[in-house]
């Protein structure tokens, strides 16, 4: 389908800002920010010893940048698509418009080369989230287009260092150029895993904290694939938030036999206090075959700054709607093999070349083939989502534009916080609870890409 005849026949050409329900207009001030320019480039960076040709980012020479938004400051963002295929980029674990959400065909037409499309909203929710392409996603995010979006708390918590980490991998051979960035093989299991793994694009950098200081460090998962197991030998801290919002239900502090788990899409914000002696050292390891990783590492430096756990402020809640249990509507959903007849999917937006996976036991056709929601919500009633996982492999299960709390599942206990990503293992099964209050067609999916891509993809559609 041409793109014209995609505008004129999907209404999208008409699409206005749609009503959000969520109390934009009674957090909305009266500040707003300047546009802000980003273009999506091609790009060569170091991460080896070598330069790495062939990446993309919205700098030439240099990672995306953190965003730091305001809660109820409107963001206005003018992305320009410079690199040589279709993109469109996703504010991931936002509750915004479904008109800014960026998913090809279900909420905007891609973006072309040198195609340009403005998005504005305004962030409901302070805490930690992050952004990256949704169209071409598995080529574009697998050579560097993730970036961490921080909308900050109203008030200062009282951390004496605020430490963004995007956790990522990179498939590098030993002229440190990419290779493969997906294989059959990778797809149809636990996806294909980097050669390199890095810290902010760095292999295991330090960073430089007050002795005796408060140390926010804000994890975000942005691999392709890689499921993190994290955890600070010797350190004391506390898990604070999780997908962007404050912990409700305590969170263990992380060990190696209790690890912190963190699968593609997830966040974990943590409250370090760092070491009283100047030059001491805490890393943050991640547990795998082969032994321990370290990805970064904390240095103590300066005299012994005394500050304790609790000098702390609680962290400001997001305003988010309580579930209604006792009128609750259950809905299934199977995420597993894709039938042996199931095409390969097609659209602008690439495809693997391959169909492995499915929800409900059907495969995603592609991002431009016409098909039916997975489910449909009424704006403002609570549903249960039973999320059953009939493979051996893990599955990130992320929701766009809304939140939800694990209630239950067959094989653990589960902390209920608000999450937008579901992290089941293998063969689990795991009810989360929601309210429909964001109207609109939201994409619902694996967030291992590769998973993604081949299948495990659909939508649900909120009136």
């Amino acid at each position: 389908m041409k793109r014209r005849q995609f505008l004129a026949t999907s209404g999208l050409a008409a699409l206005g800002a749609t009503t959000l329900g969520l109390g934009v207009a009674s957090l909305a001030r009266k500040a707003q920010a300047a546009p802000m320019a980003m273009t999506i480039q091609p790009a060569r960076y170091a991460l080896e010893g070598t330069v790495t040709e062939g990446m993309i980012s919205l700098s030439p020479d240099a990672p995306p940048p953190v965003l730091r938004l305001r809660r109820g400051v409107e963001f206005v963002a003018e992305v320009t698509n410079q690199a040589e295929d279709y993109t469109a980029m996703h504010w991931h674990g936002l509750r915004i418009r479904n008109d800014m959400d960026g998913v090809p065909y279900l909420t905007q037409v891609p973006m072309g080369p040198g195609d340009r499309y403005r998005y504005a909203f305004t962030p409901m929710d302070a805490g930690t989230f992050w952004y990256h392409p949704h169209c071409n996603t598995m080529d574009q995010m697998a050579r560097g287009l993730t970036g961490v979006l921080i909308v900050e708390d109203d008030e200062d918590p009282g951390f004496d260092l605020d430490l963004p980490v995007n956790l990522r991998d990179w498939r590098l051979g030993d002229d440190s150029q990419f290779i493969d960035l997906y294989t059959a093989r990778g797809a149809a299991r636990a996806g294909t895993f980097g050669t390199v793994m890095t810290a902010n694009w760095a292999q295991d950098p330090i960073y430089d904290a007050p002795a005796g200081g408060l140390v926010r460090l804000r994890l975000a998962a942005t691999d392709t694939t890689r499921v993190y197991r994290l955890h600070l030998p010797g350190a004391e801290g506390r898990v604070i938030a999780l997908d962007g919002h404050p912990v409700i239900d305590p969170v263990g502090w992380p060990a190696p036999d209790a690890p912190l788990i963190l699968g593609p899409g997830q966040r974990a914000d943590l409250a370090i206090r760092m070491p009283a002696g100047e030059g001491a050292e805490l890393a943050l390891l991640n547990e795998q075959p082969g032994g321990p990783r370290s990805l970064l590492r904390l240095r103590a430096t300066g005299e012994d700054l005394g500050h304790a756990l609790d000098d702390l402020r609680p962290l400001t809640a997001n305003a988010l709607p309580e579930p209604d249990l006792d009128n609750a509507e259950l809905i299934e959903f199977v995420f597993g093999w894709s039938p042996d007849d199931a095409p390969v999917n097609n659209g602008f937006c690439g495809t693997l070349g391959y169909t492995f996976w499915s929800i409900n036991r059907e495969a995603w056709p592609g991002d431009a083939s016409a098909s039916d929601p997975l489910a449909v919500l009424e704006r403002g009633r609570t549903y249960i989502l039973r999320l059953r996982n009939e493979s051996p492999n893990d599955h990130p299960i992320h929701l766009h534009g809304m939140v939800f709390k694990p209630i239950a599942s067959n094989r653990r206990e589960v902390a209920q916080n608000w999450l937008d990503t579901a992290m089941l293992l293998e063969e689990e099964t795991m009810d989360v609870v929601l309210v429909a209050d964001n109207p609109g067609d939201w994409a619902f999916h694996c967030h291992v890409i590769e998973h993604q891509k081949t299948g495990l993809t659909g939508y649900l559609r909120v009136t």
